[in-house]
């Protein structure tokens, strides 16, 4: 059976089928025959004139496959490299051009003319109405799974030529995926270039030896950021929300800029905080890697929208100059912020988080932006392969993950990738990560007045079980006087409060759960644990 990708979308008429004569009038044919000279013969025999849009849809239907993704039409060349062009697209991507542009190139040197911007969008309007005909094939940004085996994984070096990495358990390969049998590769304006990964005689502990030496981060947190970095390179994987935090001067901007580029390329860079969650879905769709500098806060929208992003999200929306068609973004990247305090967080983002908190810089050991950047590029090519060198040892031993841990926080793909780690490297980043849970959780409750007032009561608590109504509640919890702006103003915003807070509060001995709802009212069972307090 061919691939689908093999299968290509055939034009419905040759390039040189003749166009049918019109008959001769009767008793005429000999005579016309005879007085076509050689030229007009010749003429005949070829056909009619091509014009330049028919020119540049033989030109594309020969060198392309089309193929279809998300209700999307994409040209693959048919020689390769692996990289699909939207058809809709009019400019370069990643530095490989769009289909117009390439289009644009191949006429200019088979004919030596400049072809007319309408025949091109004509001939790109027509591949795109073939390519209702085209199979389905994912296309993928970065990173991207092995369409065979599971447990191998492809990294996009961004290059002209497609080249590859591909990620075996215990090894690892730099290769161009073959068309057909290997992922298909989307660009866009923010896919960064990648070195060439270069393989250290001390393997993985000397390749990341390199970018060690450039970090800020101490222990245990450097080996935290290892992790994160190896789910950067994990397909269709929940990962933690990096959060560079510290004092001024304490290189948070450029230890985040580190470790996005080792995914991404030099270019990449951290960013504003979007305007909006729209904003921040097409800057997420367009780039694997997303960096949000020097936050302030975290409002409710911008929580959801990063909760979100780290576990898959797809939006949808109203496609621009239309009535009724709708365009959509699906995303799922490793994101990763930095700020001296967020502030308050809500407990959602909080179970995700990953804090790295870093500590003031010696005024001699600080480098110039200029000699760290110059050492950075220099030990890139190090950097990524001792990265991949390290990955092939973990996707080794991922399998045995799931039968070995007895305990899994919420992102249990996060918790197999920190055991796998462990278990090559003898770190302990699995308890690491669990501690600083427990840390930001007990920020979470002390940030919150309900969460505070809970705990307050169950250290007094001289029952097991308390059983009430929303109303109750609060009538027992509110803190007497005016009520504090973070209190809920209703009772049904303290019933979703508590709903919200019940996993935190979980870890600190305190069981909350909902009660099934009466012709009158719903309330919340409220259990204090003998052993209530919170987490060692």
């Amino acid at each position: 059976m061919n691939h689908p990708l093999t299968a290509r979308v055939p034009l419905p008429f040759p390039a040189t089928e003749p166009r049918p004569s019109r008959p001769a009038p009767a008793g005429t044919g000999e005579a016309t025959a005879a007085a076509d000279t050689p030229e007009q013969q010749r003429k005949a025999e070829r056909g009619p004139k091509l014009n330049q849009a028919d020119i540049l849809l033989h030109l594309g239907m020969d060198e392309y496959h089309l193929v279809c993704h998300d209700q999307t039409a994409y040209a693959v060349p048919v020689a390769g490299p692996a990289i699909a062009r939207p058809l809709r697209a009019a400019g370069g991507f990643g530095g490989t051009g769009s289909l117009r542009q390439l289009l644009n190139r191949s006429y200019v040197m088979a004919t030596g003319r400049a072809p007319s911007q309408g025949c091109l969008t004509d001939a790109i309007a027509s591949m795109d109405a073939l390519a209702l005909d085209a199979p389905e094939q994912p296309v993928h940004l970065r990173i991207a799974p092995d369409p065979v085996d599971e447990h191998v994984t492809w990294l996009d070096l961004g290059r002209r030529d497609g080249l590859s990495v591909c990620i075996e358990p215990d090894t690892w390969s730099v290769t161009a995926p073959p068309i057909g049998e290997g992922p298909l590769w989307r660009r866009t304006r923010l896919t960064g270039e990648l070195p060439m990964p270069e393989r250290e005689p001390g393997g993985w502990r000397t390749g990341l030896g390199r970018l060690r030496e450039l970090s800020a981060l101490a222990e245990p947190s450097w080996r935290l950021a290892v992790a994160w970095l190896l789910a950067g390179l994990r397909p269709d994987m929940p990962r933690p929300i990096a959060y560079f935090n510290g004092e001024r001067g304490t290189a948070k901007t450029t230890s985040a800029r580190q470790l996005l580029r080792v995914l991404d390329g030099i270019r990449a860079e951290v960013r504003n905080v979007p305007r909006s969650e729209d904003d921040g879905a097409v800057a997420a769709s367009a780039g694997w890697t997303m960096g949000l500098d020097n936050l302030a806060g975290i409002p409710q929208w911008l929580s959801d929208f990063l909760c979100r992003a780290v576990t898959g999200q797809a939006v949808a929306k109203r496609e621009m100059y239309t009535d009724d068609d709708v365009t959509s973004w699906a995303y799922q990247r490793p994101v990763l912020l930095t700020g001296i305090d967020v502030g308050a967080l809500q407990p959602d983002i909080a179970e995700r988080l990953l804090p790295f908190t870093l500590e003031a810089i010696d005024p001699k050991a600080r480098r110039s932006e200029h000699d760290l950047w110059r050492c950075y590029r220099a030990a890139h090519g190090q950097i990524l392969g001792g990265l991949l060198d390290l990955a092939a040892a973990v996707w080794a031993r991922l399998p045995d993950a799931a039968e070995q841990l007895d305990h899994r926080p919420r992102m249990a793909d996060w918790a197999e990738l920190l055991w796998a780690l462990d278990a090559v490297t003898g770190w302990d980043t699995l308890n690491t990560y669990t501690a600083s849970q427990n840390a930001v959780t007990d920020d979470v409750i002390d940030a919150d007045p309900v969460a505070t007032a809970l705990t307050r009561w169950a250290s007094t608590a001289d029952t097991a079980e308390w059983r009430a109504t929303t109303a109750q509640i609060d009538e027992a919890l509110r803190p007497p006087g005016p009520i504090p702006d973070t209190w809920p103003k209703t009772t049904a915003l303290l019933s979703a409060r508590l709903t919200s807070l019940a996993p935190a509060l979980r870890q600190h001995g305190l069981d909350i759960r909902k009660l099934p709802r009466t012709s009158t009212t719903r309330g919340f069972s409220i259990t204090v644990r003998p052993d209530h307090g919170p987490p060692d």
